[in-house]
C-alpha cells in the first residue's frame, strides 16, 4: 500500500509539546525567596503595629473596652502635650539646621584641598551609636567648667571680659574692724591721713589664694596718705600667730579695692598689691574704708544647659552634630551632578558667589534637599535615645518628646493602652511624610 506521501497527501504536523510556564516558575522561585523576607516583616511590622492598634482601643488592664479615651489622653495629658510641643519643635529645627549645615560644608568643602579629609571628620560621628552621643553630650553639658566642656569654653569666655573675684568666700574674722556692707564690708570707724588701717579677713583656703599672692607685709605710715593692708588673717590658735597683724606665713589679697566712702559717697579708690598693702590719698581723711561687694562675687560657673529653659535645644545640637555629616555626604552626591557649565556660565555672566549659590547651585540641589529633609523629619518624629539619655532626671519632663513618653507610659507608668495609642498616632505622624518620600523618588525617577 502506497504511503501517504508517496499518493502525494501531505503529511499533518506533529502537534506540539505543552510546555512549563516559565513566568510561573519564575514566579514562585521569587516568592521563595522573598519568603523568609515576609515572614520577618509579618512578624516584626505588621503583626506590632495590628497590636497595637488594637491594644490601642483597651484600658491599662487590657480587659475593658476603652474606646478612644486613650486617644483622648494624647491632647489632654500634660506630659504628652509638653512631649507633642517638644516634637514639634525638633521636627521645625533639627532638620533644617541639620540640612542647612550639610548644604554649607558640602558646597566649602568642594573649594580646598583637605576637604575629603573634612567631610570624613563631619561623617564620624555618625559611626558613633546614639547611646555613646548622648553619653558624651551629658559631659559636654556638665553644669561644672572643670567636667563640662560648653561650660568651660563660656566660663571662659565670660572671664576675659569680666573677670571674676578670687576671694568669694572671704569675710571678717574674729575682734575684726569690718562690719557687713551692701554685700561687702566697711570699717566701723573712720580714717586719718598719717595712719595705718589694717583690714584683716578669713575664709580663703591657701590652696585657692591667687598665684600672685605675696607673704602680707605691715603697711609704712604716710604723712597726708592713708597707707593699710588686707590680708589673709589665718591665726591657728592661742600662742600661734598674731591676731589682727601680718604673720610671716600669712598671704595679702593682691587685686583687693579699697574704696574711702563719706556720707555714701566713694571719694577715693586704690587696689592692693600683691603683699595686700595699699594708699589712699589726702582725699580720704576722715571717711570709711569700705571693701566692695565685687571683692566678694561669687565665680561664674557658666549656662544651665541641662536646665528646664536649655535641655531641648541642647539635645537637637548633639542631634545636629551627629546628622549634619549625614546630610553633607548626601548632598555632596547631587552637587557632583549639578552641570558645572551652568555655573561657569553664570560666573561670566557676572553673578557673584553668593548669586550663583542662591540662584543656581540651590535650585538645582532641591530634590536632593528635599530627600534629606524629609529624611531628617522621620528620623526626628522617632527620636528617643538622645532626650532619655542626655536629660537630667529634674529636666526629663521639659525635653520630653512622643517616644519617650511612650516607653514611660508603657514600661514606667504602666499604662499600655495610652503608650499604644501613642505609638499608633506617632505611625500617623510618619506616613504622611513617608508618602510624600516616595512620591517624589517615583517623580525623580521619572525624569
Amino acid at each position: 500500500m502506497a504511503s501517504p506521501a508517496a499518493a502525494g497527501v501531505a503529511e499533518a504536523p506533529a502537534a506540539p509539546k505543552p510546555r512549563k510556564s516559565v513566568t510561573g516558575t519564575r514566579r514562585t522561585v521569587a516568592a521563595l525567596f522573598l519568603l523568609p523576607a515576609l515572614v520577618l516583616l509579618g512578624a516584626l511590622v505588621v503583626y506590632p503595629i495590628g497590636y497595637s492598634l488594637i491594644r490601642s482601643f483597651y484600658n491599662a488592664d487590657g480587659n475593658g473596652f476603652a474606646g478612644f479615651d486613650n486617644y483622648k489622653a494624647i491632647f489632654t495629658d500634660d506630659g504628652i502635650r509638653t512631649a507633642l510641643k517638644n516634637n514639634i519643635i525638633w521636627v521645625v529645627f533639627a532638620p533644617a539646621v541639620s540640612t542647612a549645615l550639610g548644604l554649607v560644608f558640602a558646597v566649602l568643602t568642594e573649594r580646598v584641598r583637605w576637604g575629603t579629609a573634612f567631610k570624613l571628620v563631619v561623617f564620624m560621628p555618625m559611626a558613633i551609636s546614639m547611646l555613646a552621643a548622648g553619653i558624651i553630650f551629658r559631659l559636654v553639658y556638665d553644669q561644672d567648667p572643670d567636667k563640662g566642656v560648653a561650660n568651660a569654653v563660656w566660663v571662659g569666655i565670660h572671664d576675659t571680659f569680666a573677670q571674676s573675684s578670687a576671694f568669694p568666700n572671704a569675710h571678717p574674722g574674729r575682734e575684726s574692724p569690718l562690719k557687713p556692707d551692701q554685700g561687702g564690708f566697711i570699717t566701723t570707724a573712720t580714717v586719718h591721713t598719717g595712719q595705718t588701717v589694717a583690714l584683716p579677713l578669713v575664709g580663703v583656703a591657701p590652696d585657692q589664694m591667687p598665684d600672685g599672692a605675696k607673704k602680707a607685709v605691715a603697711a609704712k605710715p604716710d604723712p597726708g596718705k592713708i597707707t593699710g593692708t588686707t590680708w589673709q588673717d589665718f591665726t591657728r590658735g592661742k600662742g600661734v600667730g598674731r591676731l589682727g597683724a601680718p604673720d610671716p606665713s600669712e598671704l595679702g589679697y593682691p587685686g583687693m579695692r579699697v574704696e574711702a566712702v563719706v556720707n555714701g559717697k566713694v571719694v577715693a579708690s586704690a587696689k592692693a598689691a600683691a603683699d595686700g598693702t595699699f594708699t589712699l590719698p589726702a582725699a580720704a581723711d576722715g571717711a570709711q574704708l569700705r571693701l566692695p561687694a565685687s571683692n566678694f562675687k561669687q565665680p561664674y560657673n557658666g549656662v544651665d544647659w541641662l536646665g528646664p529653659s536649655l535641655v531641648t535645644p541642647a539635645i537637637i545640637g548633639s542631634y545636629v552634630w551627629m546628622w549634619a555629616g549625614f546630610a553633607m555626604v548626601l548632598i555632596a552626591a547631587g552637587l557632583a551632578g549639578v552641570p558645572r557649565e551652568l555655573l561657569e556660565a553664570a560666573r561670566v555672566d557676572g553673578a557673584s558667589e553668593w548669586q550663583v549659590f542662591r540662584k543656581i547651585t540651590v535650585p538645582l540641589l532641591a530634590p536632593v534637599l528635599a530627600v534629606v529633609t524629609v529624611t531628617l523629619m522621620i528620623n526626628v518624629l522617632k527620636v528617643f535615645d538622645l532626650v532619655y539619655i542626655i536629660a537630667p532626671g529634674s529636666s526629663q519632663d521639659d525635653a520630653n518628646v512622643l517616644a519617650l513618653e511612650l516607653y514611660r507610659k508603657g514600661f514606667s507608668e504602666g499604662q499600655p493602652g495610652i503608650a499604644s495609642a501613642i505609638a499608633v498616632f506617632l505611625l500617623l505622624l510618619v506616613i504622611p511624610v513617608m508618602l510624600f518620600n516616595v512620591r517624589r523618588l517615583r517623580r525623580e525617577e521619572r525624569r
